[in-house]
């Protein structure tokens, strides 16, 4: 074939073709600039020899130089061919060539390059490597410079050649200056600490600069001062004083280390006075205990440092004199330091809050022995303190201020002080009047009783513009005069000091001005009454009752009508009923029974039973709900006593309607109990047949043994049965309550705070109903348990007082609501062997039977 002819006339005797080459040949022949032509061939031909391979990408780049496809499949190739070579094979130098004739025509391909330079890194040649990064940079736009530099940045780091490094890196930071962070660590890394602390200080000066660890400001600061601290020999370019301080303007939350960083960096500088002066510094100036604390324990740890080395030191030269000296100054300086803490401590919680009263007594127990410090200190205190901004009571430094100077003796200081203390702007008028308490306190103390009543009087005494006891915009000077702590001391100087009169007027004052409380008006009439003027302390008392309302009236009206019946009597009767009528009219419910008590007592003693009764009648009416049943027992039992126990039926009666179900039953029980005592057995049963409706058979079981025992005692056979179907049909009556039911039966056992649910967790619907009718049944098995049979019980007839014709008709008699029971029943009972049955016999007179018995 031509085709085949001209093959094999190759223009260049060097190229060899074999047979499977020759579509590919002819399809290069035909489309010679097409790649796709020259990628198949070449992925045809890649298990051929390197050197066979390696002419097919000459061939296709020597038509087609500037196809990057092309040059990135030929080089990857050549790099593959020599990796697992010797770096000093000269078939790198070929490949490297490549690359270099490669870079012709794909200069401006970042892939390529960063290729070739990492390539150049696994030989280990440095200078051409770094040559090429520098090529690679200047040919490639600065758009694409961010892809080289991480690759060069990591072979500066490679090689240790810090200035080489360095100068990488600043032209690198030119590009990127956010990532200035790397740079400070290699910088540390490389131990020029001295360009890092620049470059630190730098960044955090910068307020747009954004860390890329995500580290705040204060953190890259603190590296700062961590690293111009720890290092002050190798760092020499800054001022690190003026640094740090600036850090303590602008981190006022982070004082104590920062104080710390600057008194390490004079330790390490060998300046240890000038660290002290900074520790003392920094302690007087700190706000918060945190960081007094942070503080301290440096300062604590570099004296026993000190102390320390000083020992060490003489140990090793032999102790000297001066030595000697030294050290005893140390370990001075050292114990001051340590009993200076709770002192220092309380000036950062002054500093803190200057308007504490509370931390200003404990600096003054601080100074205790040293009387001049605590003079100081009280008058910086009270200096200080702004009444209107302190916490607690500012009046307390005064007074103790004054007492301090009476301990010693100066009185007249002390004076002097509690006057000036009269006359300062307090926030509340109980600060003031403590003051003026105290001054008569003070007079008192060293009996100075005329003065003290002067003191008080004037405190008293009427301002020259009056003014509301709570008028926050009036000075308390012209609030005090209406001040009851005040008042209520001269009264009680004046009963012990003064005169009946001038007592007299000072209680009548304190009405006038409206500030008594009830236990000065109870004090008034008790003084009164110590004089004699009983009148006049009933008088009192309703002055008193005037001003007040029901509560705080109450202690009053007790008091009241106590001294009136003991003073009376029975003399003023009618008076007395007035004044109760009077107290109970408006009485709240809790407070009415000590009242109606003491009322009922007065008709008792002074007046008629009738009126008592009527009294206790009102007092179960007036009392609260859970005071109406001691009221009924109260009641019950005074009208036994004066009317006798028949008297208190109706008032039975009255209460089992009033009180709640639980009361009602023991009033029932105790109602039938008295019936049983007085012979009246029908009664009693009706009784007992009535509180039965509101006694679940399931829950108040000692009521139906109590009924049980009592038809044991005093039934027959007729009623005991009629006890049981009064008991199964109360029960049927509380089974058609399922809602009560389930609560009823959760109590019993043990949930009364449950729901049906919770008989059965995990069930609902018909298994609930399920539950509760089993229940149910289990109830009334138990009940039939419980029925007394004719073998367990000893019945007793009782005779009945009824004549023959009533007992002939009460025979005729069919009760329609008898309930009919079934033979099997009727044969159970009846049907019982001899030797089961104990029977009491008792002969039974004849008039009870009448015509009914047998000849």
């Amino acid at each position: 074939m031509v085709v085949m002819a001209r093959l094999s006339r190759p223009e260049r005797p060097d190229l060899v073709f074999e047979e499977e080459d020759l579509p590919y040949e002819e399809e290069i022949m035909r489309n010679q600039f097409s790649v796709k032509c020259w990628l198949r061939y070449i992925e045809f031909k890649q298990g051929a020899p390197k050197p066979r391979l390696n002419q097919l990408y000459e061939r296709a780049l020597k038509l087609l130089p500037c196809s990057y496809k092309l040059w990135y499949r030929y080089l990857k190739a050549r790099r593959a061919q020599v990796k697992h070579r010797c770096v000093t094979d000269p078939a790198y130098e070929d490949v490297n060539n490549c690359h270099e004739r490669a870079f012709v025509f794909m200069h401006k391909m970042p892939r390529l390059w960063l290729d070739y330079c990492q390539f150049l890194m696994d030989q280990g040649r440095v200078t051409h490597t770094r040559r090429t990064f520098d090529r690679a940079l200047r040919a490639l736009p600065i758009t694409q410079h961010s892809r080289i530099w991480p690759l060069y940045l990591r072979f500066l780091r490679s090689h240790p050649l810090p200035e080489t490094a360095v100068r990488g890196y600043r032209r690198f930071l030119k590009l990127s200056p956010e990532s200035a962070e790397e740079y400070i660590e290699y910088l540390k890394s490389s131990d020029r600490l001295d360009e890092a602390a620049q470059r630190l200080a730098t960044v955090v000066n910068d307020e747009r600069f954004v860390s890329k660890a995500g580290k705040s400001n204060y953190q890259l600061w603190h590296e700062l001062c961590d690293l111009i601290s720890q290092n002050p020999d190798k760092v020499q370019s800054l001022n690190v004083d003026a640094i740090i301080r600036g850090g303590l303007t602008r981190f006022t939350d982070q004082l104590g280390k920062l104080w710390c960083s600057l008194a390490d960096y004079y330790i390490r500088s060998g300046h240890f006075e000038k660290a002290r002066d900074v520790y003392e510094e920094a302690i007087r100036t700190v706000m918060t205990v945190r960081d007094f604390t942070q503080v301290f324990d440096s300062y604590a740890q570099f004296e026993e440092s000190m102390i320390a080395a000083k020992m060490e030191t003489a140990s090793e030269l032999g102790r000297e004199e001066e030595d000697d000296v030294d050290l005893e100054l140390r370990l001075a300086r050292f114990e001051q330091l340590i009993s200076r803490r709770p002192l220092l401590l309380n000036s950062v919680l002054l500093r803190q809050n200057p308007h504490h009263v509370h931390e200003w007594h404990k600096r003054v127990a601080l100074h205790q022995g040293r009387p001049r410090e605590i003079i100081n200190t009280y008058t910086e205190a009270v200096q200080t303190v702004d009444p209107f901004k302190a916490t607690g009571k500012p009046h307390t430094l005064w007074v103790a201020f004054a007492k301090f100077y009476e301990d010693n003796g100066q009185l007249d200081d002390a004076r002097v002080i509690l006057e000036k203390a009269t006359k300062v702007n307090f926030k509340q008028v109980d600060d003031l009047a403590s003051v003026w308490c105290q001054c008569g306190e003070l007079e008192l103390r060293h009996e100075n009783y005329d003065e003290a009543l002067r003191l008080l009087r004037k405190a008293t005494a009427l301002p020259a513009r009056r003014a509301e006891y709570f008028d926050g915009s009036e000075p308390v000077q012209n609030r005090v005069y209406k001040s009851l702590k005040v008042w209520s001391m001269l009264a009680d100087l004046e009963e012990s000091l003064g005169t009946f009169q001038s007592t007299k007027a000072v209680y009548d004052r304190i009405l006038d001005l409206r500030i008594a409380t009830p236990q000065i008006i109870i004090n008034y009439a008790m003084f009164l009454e110590e004089h004699k003027y009983f009148e006049e302390s009933f008088k009192a008392y309703e002055r008193g009752i005037s001003l007040f309302k029901w509560p705080n009236v109450s202690d009053i009206w007790s008091t009241y009508l106590t001294k009136f019946i003991a003073r009376y009597g029975g003399r003023k009767l009618e008076r007395a009923r007035d004044l109760f009528e009077q107290a109970l009219d408006g009485c709240p419910p809790k407070y009415a029974k000590t009242l109606y008590l003491l009322y009922a007592q007065l008709e008792e003693e002074w007046g008629l039973a009738r009126h008592a009764m009527a009294v206790y009648e009102r007092a179960t009416r007036a009392v609260e709900p859970a005071q109406q049943y001691d009221m009924f027992n109260i009641y019950i039992k005074r009208a036994a006593e004066i009317y006798g126990v028949t008297h208190t039926r109706g008032i039975y009666q009255k209460a089992i309607e009033v009180l709640s179900d639980e009361h009602a039953r023991e009033m029932c029980l105790r109602f039938a109990d008295m019936e049983c005592k007085l012979g009246e057995i029908d009664r009693a049963r009706a009784i007992y047949s009535f509180c039965s409706q509101i006694c679940d058979p399931r829950t108040t079981g000692a009521f139906w043994q109590t009924w049980k025992d009592f038809e044991v005692r005093h039934g027959n056979e007729d009623t005991i049965k009629e006890m049981l179907r009064i008991r199964r049909s109360v029960q049927a009556t509380y089974n058609t309550q399922v809602n009560f039911m389930a609560s009823q039966m959760l109590k019993v056992s043990g949930s009364a705070t449950g729901t049906v649910s919770d008989l059965a967790p995990g069930q609902s619907g018909m298994d609930d109903m399920k539950l509760l009718e089993q229940r149910a049944e289990q109830l009334a098995a138990e009940a039939e348990r419980d029925q007394p049979s004719r073998a367990q019980s000893k019945i007793l007839f009782v005779r009945s007082d009824a004549s023959r014709e009533e007992l002939a008709e009460l025979a005729q008699q069919v009760n329609p609501e008898e309930i009919q029971l079934g033979e099997d029943e009727d044969e159970d009972e009846m049907d019982l062997e001899p030797n089961e049955v104990r029977l009491e016999q008792q002969s039974v007179p004849a008039a009870v039977f009448g015509s009914l018995k047998e000849d």
